[in-house]
């Protein structure tokens, strides 16, 4: 779409934009790779028990969403995503280019994970991820809703992460 900017999504933004956008479609992200690498102490969690979100990490590729967004429409979007997605500013604002599902290459909004902020959790063992995704609840709600819903959306899309449905068996077993 002409006159058009783009977003990449690789978590909730996938099932709960909470934008207008002109165009959405399956997309492709090379180079980077989702994982539960930051502290959440705002959406998902607490400073008193913190739990995690997504972020993206060098290496691999990523399976999301990317959406179209008029031009007229980009100014109340981005300040939307900003406040969404940099409570306390976990991420770098950054533009990278996503194969969409057709073969297109657009140039998309992505939010990097900043491996510098105090909120980084880096490569965190799957025992350590799930002890701190199964009791955290925060603004948006229980921790493991969101791993939940990152699995059920992704295999909605036709993709099997065995990583995050390991995450999940890991926390629905610890109750």
């Amino acid at each position: 779409m002409a006159d058009a900017r783009w977003v990449f999504g690789y978590g909730s933004l996938m099932w709960r934009p909470g934008f207008p956008y002109a165009e959405r479609a399956a997309a492709t992200l090379h180079g980077r790779r989702r994982a539960f690498c930051i502290y959440s102490v705002h959406h998902r969690g607490t400073y008193q028990r913190p739990g995690l979100v997504l972020g993206l990490v060098p290496g691999g590729a990523t399976r999301g969403m990317a959406y179209s967004i008029a031009e007229p429409d980009w100014a109340e979007v981005h300040a939307y995503l900003m406040a969404r997605e940099q409570p306390t500013e976990t991420y770098v604002e950054a533009t990278r280019p996503v194969r969409l599902a057709d073969g297109r290459r657009v140039e998309c909004l992505v939010f990097l994970s900043d491996v510098g902020h105090l909120q980084w959790a880096g490569a965190l063992s799957l025992e350590r991820q799930a002890e701190l995704i199964a009791g955290a609840t925060g603004l948006s709600g229980r921790n493991v809703d969101y791993l939940r819903d990152l699995v059920d959306h992704l295999r909605a899309m036709g993709v099997r992460d065995h990583g995050m449905e390991t995450l999940l068996g890991l926390v629905e077993a610890r109750g």
